[in-house]
């Protein structure tokens, strides 16, 4: 058996809104593509939390997970992540408990420290809260006593989501939170689907350091990979320019709305542009069936993941809904 077809495989989404589409739209494709995904045996859907970026419709992860949650019936659901500098603890514990209540043992809640925004956003979501990204540590551990059970005395706590079956990961792109991760006995998934230079350092240093806990005896360690499957390598090349567009919209601080393919992007970008929309998406699975699973089976050997999550940022619906159904055919005849 393939190192690739004997691992879960899951996706992570966006809510990517098309620039000839707007957030309904987005929110609707969202659905469909669980739907998707959970027909196909996908372990796992997230939605990550962004602010006040045009183009991504997934703001308030726990409400779309509500949405997603009451559409399918096994897949798992969560978030990569909520960003917890944005959030009082008790109110993320009563959120997740509030979904784990409804839909039982499916819900993952994957913490981030970044704020996901710009400045400017950061502090009108935080107003007059203290405190930032150095306090994630002991914010992480509130919520993980919110949604533990309750101990005597306790005068705090989250309902629903105490004693809940939310499982946390920590979510990172740097070493920072591979080594609490490792601290804290939690699994921990690494955003190398858009940074992936610190990849194999924080995974090693994650398992070296990996201290056992009531959540995990062994640790459990998920990497992100943007997937642009296609019947031919062309037409996979094709596809992924409207991924390579919304790159250099981040890079230039533009509209991230998901834009058609194009033949040529020569002529829209500098060589500097260009290497670093590369390096952004260096870990990008692009193509037909021997160059995906070839880059993916050397990509298990190097970094020994449990577990890939995948991006799709095709433009055309179908075409993502379709690369989704070829990567799980590959996955069990490559």
């Amino acid at each position: 058996m393939s190192r690739l077809a004997a691992i879960p495989v899951s996706i992570l989404d966006l809510a990517p809104i098309r620039a000839d589409g707007d957030a309904g739209s987005a929110l609707r494709d969202a659905l469909d593509l669980a739907r998707c995904a959970e027909e196909l045996g996908y372990t796992r859907f997230w939605v990550a939390e962004h602010h006040n970026m045009d183009g991504i419709a997934s703001s308030a992860p726990a409400v779309l997970i509500a949405h997603l949650a009451a559409g399918t019936t096994r897949l798992r659901l969560g978030a990569g992540g909520v960003m917890l500098p944005n959030h009082p603890p008790l109110v993320v514990a009563e959120q997740f408990g509030t979904l784990d209540a409804l839909h039982p043992g499916r819900i993952d809640l994957g913490l981030g420290r970044a704020p996901g925004t710009d400045p400017f956003t950061a502090r009108a979501l935080r107003r007059d809260r203290p405190g930032g990204v150095e306090d994630f540590p002991a914010e992480v551990a509130q919520v993980q006593r919110l949604l533990g059970p309750a101990l005597a005395g306790q005068q705090l706590q989250a309902i629903p989501g105490t004693n809940s079956g939310v499982a946390i990961w920590l979510l990172g792109s740097s070493l920072y939170s591979a080594r609490l991760a490792a601290a804290l006995g939690l699994p921990y998934a690494f955003a190398s689907h858009f940074a992936p230079h610190h990849l194999e350092e924080a995974l090693a240093l994650y398992r070296r350091n990996f201290q056992p806990s009531p959540a995990l005896t062994q640790p459990y360690a998920m990497a992100g990979v943007p997937l642009i499957a296609a019947l031919t390598d062309a037409e996979a090349e094709y596809l992924a320019t409207s991924l390579k567009q919304r790159a250099l919209a981040l890079l230039r601080g533009q509209s991230l709305r998901l834009r058609p393919p194009m033949a040529d992007l020569d002529a829209l970008w500098s060589p500097g542009e260009r290497a670093a929309v590369q390096g952004l998406l260096g870990l990008a699975a692009i193509g037909g069936r021997e160059p995906v699973c070839a880059h993916l089976e050397n990509l298990l050997v190097r970094i020994g993941a449990d577990e890939l999550m995948f991006t799709c940022d095709i433009h055309d619906q179908s075409l993502r809904r379709r690369a989704l159904a070829l990567l799980m055919q590959w996955r069990a005849d490559p």
